[in-house]
């Protein structure tokens, strides 16, 4: 996504999420009033050694240039590294903002046609292109108790699952009851497509089971 650079000090990022890349590996960038206030600000606690980024009033600018604090697995920096090639390949940050778009107006087009879901996000404006999130709108299902509706994504879920269409596309946990959709540039806009009849499918049968 684009992101407004000019009003962001510190940004992190995930090389799990976009470019499909390993989990638990991520990347900082600070901008030049963070470094500032990294080099004229002490914290009045200790820090563990991983998150001290500036020793002796100086930015511990090495981490930023591939010095290591603890050695990361290189496989994991090897893959990454495809992975930006292949973003590369597409048209770089503007061509993986066009897979990610085209993925949510696949569902955004469904779901204007759909009887029973909706977004999430009341706003269209607030509708994530990555992470994009429904809740069933049908008035059986949408009136019943929070746990119950729970009940109903849980069984949907699980006969995607059972047919090897769909994994893992129950909402969060602490989100009210619906279901997420990876729309992220490594998901091809034909997958998803394809993806929309199904939960049609599994709405329909676990419905006439409720």
């Amino acid at each position: 996504m684009e992101l407004p650079w000019e009003k962001l000090d510190v940004v992190t990022w995930s090389w799990q999420k976009v470019l499909g890349g390993e989990a638990q590996h991520g990347m900082l960038a600070l901008s030049p009033r963070a470094v500032e206030r990294l080099q004229a600000w002490t914290p009045p606690w200790p820090l563990p050694k991983l998150f001290r980024l500036a020793k002796g009033g100086k930015l511990a600018e090495g981490v930023f240039r591939g010095e290591t604090i603890n050695t990361p697995s290189m496989l994991a920096v090897e893959d990454v590294l495809d992975a930006l090639a292949w973003a590369e390949g597409l048209g770089g940050l503007e061509g993986l903002i066009a897979r990610s778009r085209s993925n949510l107006a696949a569902v955004a087009a469904w779901v204007e046609g759909s009887a029973w879901a909706g977004f999430l996000a009341n706003d269209p404006k607030a509708c994530s292109s990555t992470s994009i999130c429904l809740k069933i709108t049908d008035p059986l299902i949408a009136g019943r108790p929070p746990a119950e509706q729970n009940a109903f994504v849980k069984a949907m879920v699980k006969r995607l699952e059972d047919e090897a269409v769909a994994f893992d596309i129950a909402g969060y946990r602490d989100a009210p009851p619906g279901l997420r959709l990876w729309g992220g540039a490594t998901v091809e806009t034909t997958d998803l497509e394809r993806l929309l009849p199904w939960l049609d499918w599994a709405f329909a049968a676990t419905r006439a089971e409720f």
